[in-house]
C-alpha cells in the first residue's frame, strides 16, 4: 500500500486549492439568501464524490440536500463504512470581529482561518481527500464505504431523520464515523464518548399593547423587560443547578471510576480561562470543569432583545421582551420534556399581569457511546500511529443532533473522530482549524483504512 506521505506529496498544493474553493461558498443553513449557495456546496461535494468513483446522488429534500455517496465493490463479507459529515455552516455575523473576512480563506501563524474550517467543511474534505487518494493508489478501498453530506447540521437536521429512514437499506453499515469535534489538546488525540444533547427554545413576555412613556406609565403598568429579567434569574439558583422542577429527573449518574477518569485527564483549567477571556470560571457546585462540561447539564440564555436599544435615550416602557434560551442535555434526557418542564416552572413563577410563551425552535438528543469494537480499535490503532500517542476518551460540551438518530435507525455503532482544537472560535468570529492537521488528519484516516483491512 502506499504510504499516506507519498500520497499526500502526489497532491501538493492542491490540497490547499480544493478546501479554499470549498469554504467560499458561503453555505449558511439558516438564512433564506444563501439557499442557492447551500446548493452549490453540497454539488460541489457530489461533483467530488463523483470524481472518486463513488456512485453520487444530491438528494432533494424539503430543506437542503443530502448528499449520497456509493462506493460498495469490497468484496463478500467486507464491512461498511458510513462517513457522516455536513457542508452548512453557521452565520458569519458579526463580521466587524473577524481578522479576515469568513468566507476568503487565510493561513495565519499555522492556522487555516475561515467560517466552516473546523465546522465541519474542513473536516468532511479530510474524508474526501483520504477515500480520493486511497482511490487513486490502490484502485480500491479495503472496505465499503458510504458517504452522507447534509446542509441543515446547524439549524438541527430536521430533513436528516427522514431521509435516514427513507434510505435504511442503502445506508446498512457496520459503523458511522463522524469528524466534527475536537481534539482533547496540541498533540493529544482524542475519542469522544459522550455528546450533550440541545432542547432550544425563545421566551416571550407581552405586557402592554405597545411600547408606552416611561414616565407616564412607569409604576403602574408592567415593564416585560424587568419580568423577563426575573424569569431568567428564576432558572438557577445560588449553587448553579437549573432550578427547573423535574430537571434533574433522567439525568444518568456517572460512577466514581468514570469521575475519576475525566479528573486525571491532563487539562489546563487557567489555560482554559484565559483563552476565554473571561476573570474567572463558573457553573454548578460540586463539579470541575470538565465534568461542567461533559457529564452535566445546563440552561444558557443565548439572546435578549427588549424596548430601545439604539443610541441615545429613549424613555420608553418595553411591552415586549424576548430571550433566546438553550439547555445542554446528558443522557437519559429528553429534549422533548424539557420546554414542558420550562412552562410549567415560567407559569408558576410569571406575574399574572403579563403574558408568557415559549416557542420550541430545534432540539438534540444526548449520546453515550461504547469505546469498543473493530472500528474503535482500529482508529485508536490509527491515531496512535499518526500522533504518536494513545488516544485519550473525552466528552463534548456541544451536541451533533444525528448521532442518537443513526444509532437508533441504521443499528450501528457512532464513532467520532475530530481534528479540531480547543479554542479553534467555533460558531464565532475568526474561526480556524490546524493547518498542519489537513495532512495529519488525512494520515490518520489513510491508517484507519489499512488497519481495518488488516
Amino acid at each position: 500500500m502506499t504510504t499516506p506521505d507519498e500520497s499526500l506529496a502526489r497532491i501538493g498544493a492542491r490540497l490547499r486549492e480544493e478546501l479554499f474553493d470549498f469554504l467560499r461558498i458561503p453555505s449558511v443553513s439558516a438564512r433564506s439568501e444563501h439557499r442557492e449557495d447551500v446548493r452549490r456546496a453540497a454539488d460541489w461535494v457530489g461533483r467530488h464524490l463523483r470524481a472518486t468513483g463513488f456512485e453520487t446522488e444530491v438528494v432533494d429534500t424539503p430543506g437542503h440536500p443530502v448528499v449520497l455517496g456509493e462506493w460498495k465493490k469490497a468484496g463478500p463479507g467486507a464491512p461498511t463504512l458510513l462517513i457522516y459529515g455536513h457542508y452548512d455552516v453557521q452565520p458569519a455575523e458579526p463580521l466587524d470581529l473577524w481578522t479576515s473576512p469568513p468566507f476568503e480563506p487565510e493561513i495565519r501563524d499555522g492556522r487555516l482561518y475561515a467560517r466552516g474550517a473546523t465546522d465541519d467543511k474542513g473536516q468532511l474534505y479530510l474524508h474526501l481527500k483520504a477515500l480520493e487518494l486511497l482511490m487513486g493508489s490502490e484502485g480500491r478501498l479495503p472496505v465499503n464505504v458510504v458517504v452522507v453530506a447534509e446542509g441543515e447540521e446547524e439549524i438541527g437536521s430536521p430533513s436528516l431523520l427522514p431521509f435516514l429512514r427513507d434510505y435504511r437499506d442503502r445506508l446498512d453499515c457496520d459503523a458511522v464515523i463522524i469528524s466534527d469535534s475536537q481534539m482533547f489538546a496540541p498533540g493529544v488525540p482524542s475519542l469522544l464518548s459522550s455528546l450533550r444533547g440541545l432542547a432550544y427554545v425563545e421566551i416571550h413576555v407581552q405586557g402592554a399593547r405597545s411600547d408606552l412613556h416611561s414616565g407616564a406609565y412607569g409604576g403602574a403598568v408592567p415593564n416585560a423587560a424587568t419580568v423577563l429579567a426575573r424569569l431568567l434569574a428564576s432558572l438557577h439558583d445560588a449553587d448553579g443547578r437549573v432550578a427547573i422542577p423535574g430537571f434533574y429527573d433522567r439525568v444518568a449518574h456517572w460512577d466514581a471510576e468514570a469521575r475519576a477518569a475525566i479528573g486525571g485527564l491532563p487539562f489546563d483549567e487557567e489555560g482554559f480561562r484565559e483563552e476565554t477571556g473571561a476573570p474567572g470560571l463558573q457553573g454548578e457546585a460540586g463539579y470541575g470543569t470538565l465534568e461542567r462540561l461533559w457529564i452535566r447539564p445546563t440552561c444558557e440564555v443565548n439572546g435578549l432583545l427588549s424596548g430601545y436599544t439604539g443610541e441615545g435615550a429613549k424613555t420608553v416602557l418595553p411591552a415586549r421582551a424576548m430571550a433566546k434560551v438553550s439547555f445542554r442535555l446528558v443522557p437519559d434526557q429528553d429534549p422533548d420534556e424539557i420546554p414542558a418542564l420550562l412552562r410549567r416552572h415560567l407559569q408558576a413563577v410569571a406575574p399574572p399581569q403579563v403574558r408568557v410563551e415559549v416557542r420550541e425552535l430545534h432540539h438534540g438528543r444526548p449520546w453515550r457511546g461504547a469505546p469498543e469494537g473493530p472500528v474503535f480499535e482500529a482508529a485508536r490503532r490509527a491515531l496512535t500511529r499518526s500522533f504518536g500517542r494513545e488516544p485519550v476518551l473525552t466528552g463534548e460540551g456541544g451536541s451533533i443532533p444525528i448521532v442518537s438518530d443513526f444509532e437508533k435507525v441504521l443499528g450501528a455503532p457512532v464513532l467520532l473522530l475530530g481534528f479540531g482544537l480547543p479554542g479553534s472560535n467555533l460558531h464565532a468570529p475568526d474561526e480556524w482549524f490546524p493547518d498542519a492537521h489537513l495532512e495529519k488528519g488525512i494520515e490518520t484516516l489513510l491508517y484507519l483504512y489499512e488497519e481495518l483491512e488488516g
